[in-house]
């Protein structure tokens, strides 16, 4: 068991669940309504650079399933589900500072993102021995 190797799966994670969550939001800014695709592709009235990126935003989320599998198996799980809300704040961050995402930075949003790193940082500190008390 290797916490080191673990925490690297674990990145990948969330760097590929990070990265197909923004996938996902462009390509779909781009496209029809779903409802109305299969009349879009018939016309030939479809993006496929966009339908491009949400395949590879589908396999990057399929990427991601597998790294959090294996990262499962060197992390203790109560510290591993913590690290995936750093896609959390990740995504957030990245959407509200590239502008093709058309997403803005507030007080509050960043304050919750904030308090989520927090957490993380929090839950994954080293642990301090305390001192058994003596009777």
């Amino acid at each position: 068991m290797s916490l080191a190797r673990g925490f690297t799966f674990a990145s990948g994670s969330v760097v590929l669940v990070s990265s197909a969550q923004l996938g996902m939001r462009w390509s779909m800014t781009r496209l029809p309504e779903p409802s109305q695709w299969l009349d879009a592709l018939m016309t030939g009235n479809v993006s496929l650079v966009a339908l491009a990126v949400v395949a590879a935003s589908i396999l990057a989320y399929a990427l991601s399933m597998l790294c959090w599998l294996m990262a499962l198996r060197d992390v203790p799980l109560g510290r591993a589900y913590s690290l995936l809300s750093v896609s959390y704040a990740l995504v957030y961050l990245l959407a509200a500072s590239l502008p093709f995402f058309n997403e803005s930075f507030s007080l509050s949003k960043t304050l919750g993102v904030a308090l989520v790193i927090l957490g993380v940082l929090t839950i994954n500190s080293p642990r301090i021995p305390r001192p058994r008390d003596s009777v």
